[in-house]
């Protein structure tokens, strides 16, 4: 009976274990330790979410803050329209009406500084004088050349005053309406371009005075030179009598000469 017993418990024994090998094997320590890596993981990619959330953050922040730069600097790469540039680049490029000091030496005309008056203030020479008894005698023009020289610079002051009269008026007007600009400027770099306008305008505005002083100066420059050509036609007169004379006495006393002998007076002309 025990035998029996024994054979069947062995045979049950050998159903379990054939059935039993049908099935996965449950290892929990593995199973376990799959979960913690999938919940590293996931760790991993929530801190990796969160961080590129910060950055996002952060760069919406930044551009706020630019946005907010922009909005009271403005923005440098901005072209504004400010009328008083093209005024400012206008007068820059203008090269003035005033002449230099040989080109105005060229046009030196003697017949014209005979004729010149200045519009009836002073009296007019003429190309030709009388003498007392009728004779027409024409003057050499060539000799009045040095006083068109005078005449011609002084003109071209008068032209050269009346240019930049004209300029300042304009200039002062773009100075005024960039004043006006600068006072209702919203951003930063509004103003700084305004004022570096600003700065254009009034080097313009000197710029501009200085041509009248160098016009001014033209016609001092070629009355010293009349002046000093004065001087010098009149010692150059001194040195030329001075010769003359010399030459004259030493003439004299080789077609001239004294006799050494005493004088002898005819008999009679003291009875």
């Amino acid at each position: 009976m025990r035998k029996i017993q024994t054979i069947i418990v062995t045979g049950s024994l050998l159903c379990v274990l054939s059935a039993h090998a049908q099935y996965i094997v449950y290892d929990p320590k593995l199973n376990t330790q799959t979960i913690l890596n999938q919940a590293q993981n996931l760790a991993k990619y929530v801190e990796m979410i969160n961080n590129q959330i910060q950055q996002i953050n952060t760069l919406t922040s930044q551009l706020k803050e630019l946005q907010h730069y922009n909005q009271i600097f403005g923005d440098p790469s901005k072209i504004l329209n400010f009328p008083s540039v093209s005024g400012l680049i206008q007068d820059l490029q203008n090269t003035g009406v005033g002449q230099a000091i040989g080109e105005l030496q060229d046009l030196a005309d003697g017949v014209a500084a005979l004729t010149y008056d200045a519009n009836g203030l002073y009296h007019n020479i003429g190309e030709i004088f009388n003498t007392p008894n009728g004779q027409t005698v024409a003057r050499d023009q060539d000799r009045y050349r040095q006083f068109a020289a005078v005449n011609e610079t002084t003109d071209n002051y008068a032209d050269v005053y009346a240019d930049v009269i004209a300029r300042r008026r304009a200039l002062k007007l773009e100075i005024a309406a960039t004043t006006a600009q600068l006072r209702t400027a919203s951003t930063a770099s509004e103003v700084q371009k305004l004022t570096g306008i600003l700065i254009g305008l009034n080097g313009a505005l000197a710029a501009a005075d200085k041509e009248i002083d160098q016009a001014l100066s033209l016609s001092v420059v070629q009355d010293a030179e009349n002046r000093n050509d004065k001087e010098k036609q009149e010692l150059a007169r001194i040195e030329e009598q001075r010769a003359e004379f010399t030459e004259s006495v030493q003439r004299y006393s080789s077609t001239v000469r004294l006799s050494a002998e005493p004088p002898t007076f005819p008999e009679g002309a003291n009875e």
